[in-house]
């Protein structure tokens, strides 16, 4: 199964609010006005949730049945805004998006798939410019640090991360820095096991500094390629936590003014609109230069990503949707834009 196909076929298929937000805009096509939403276009059977297609597919009528056109004007423009705006898309980059779909459109009639195709077309052209892979230096050991808060799903991305590097012929350390959540530093050791990786830890309750000075040390006199660090879930409103995160910056900058090389943001999707406090909190403290987004499979709100990429400009590395190692892949926008309004080409 492609990464594509696996994007598409779990991205976005919970039910929930955005899901009635379509149906009402389907239901304002003006062909069954006063209508409820179930009901038009009734002459195919509902689908299951596990066949219902992406983000906007739900937008549309049912297979088989003659799509209509509808006249672009403000009505349909506003609806579509708010979908956009539902589905965590932020309302700037909604109004900027539904703008430049508008464009050379309006006042035209459109049917759906050229609707879904526009869309999918103007969400690519905000990802592509974001879309790169983790850039690999040849400072050695490069060290990447991982950030996020609890439960965003950094420590299963280092593990896979750490899986794919060694996989493709690259020398990885990983150091188990949440030493105050002992389930983290097994799930790493785990994951090191499997990959053949080492995986440096200390003592719990450690100072996670301390360990990453170490860490940074052995891994340089080893000649390794890549440390990661792995960190404790930091809360964006907890200052004393991000001083930690802050400390371990400086110890690192003391073996190399230069690290760390890279600074991961990992972004859980579920967590929508929050994710823009998250970068720009994590911004500030630990000069995040790239993102990785997870959990895609278990949200109908990943327009997040959209949202991001328009808001800040920053690298997209790769996003997940499953605990399996190929669950998580680098970021192919094209891929992206058209799992999200549910395009099969």
């Amino acid at each position: 199964m492609t990464f594509f196909k696996k994007l598409r076929d779990k991205m976005f298929r919970s039910s929930d609010k955005i899901g009635d937000g379509l149906e009402a805009l389907v239901a304002d096509t003006g062909a069954g006005e006063g209508l409820a939403p179930q009901e038009i276009g009734s002459t195919a059977a509902p689908q299951p949730d596990s066949a219902k297609p992406g983000l906007l597919g739900r937008l549309f009528s049912a297979p088989g049945v003659e799509e209509p056109r509808r006249e672009l004007d403000d009505a349909m423009l506003e609806s579509l805004e708010d979908v956009l705006i539902q589905a965590d898309m932020g309302v700037d980059t909604a109004l900027r998006v539904s703008a430049n779909i508008a464009e050379g459109r309006y006042g035209k009639k459109i049917s759906a798939t050229e609707l879904r195709q526009a869309l999918a077309t103007e969400v690519a052209r905000i990802m592509t410019p974001v879309a790169r892979p983790l850039p690999l230096y040849p400072t050695k050991p490069q060290v990447v640090l991982v950030v996020g808060v609890n439960g965003s799903g950094k420590t299963t991305t280092i593990g896979k991360l750490a899986s794919q590097f060694k996989a493709a012929g690259k020398s990885v350390v990983i150091a188990a820095g949440d030493t105050f959540r002992a389930a983290a530093v097994e799930q790493l050791q785990v994951w090191g096991t499997r990959a053949g990786v080492p995986v440096l830890t200390a003592p719990e309750g450690s100072d996670p500094a301390s360990l990453a000075f170490d860490a940074f040390t052995k891994a340089r006199a080893d000649g390794a390629d890549l440390l990661m660090i792995d960190t404790a879930g930091r809360l964006q409103n907890r200052a004393d936590l991000m001083e930690e995160l802050a400390k371990i910056v400086r110890v690192l900058r003391k073996v190399d003014p230069t690290a760390p090389h890279n600074t991961l943001l990992v972004l859980d999707a579920t967590t929508g609109q929050n994710a823009i406090a998250q970068v720009e909190i994590f911004r500030k403290i630990a000069d995040v230069s790239g993102l990785v987004m997870t959990k895609l499979d278990g949200t109908a709100k990943g327009g997040v990503l959209v949202a991001l990429a328009d808001k800040f400009g920053l690298p997209i590395h790769a996003i997940g949707v499953g605990e399996q190692i190929d669950d998580l892949a680098p970021f192919d926008p094209d891929d992206f834009a058209r799992a999200l309004v549910g395009l099969d080409t």
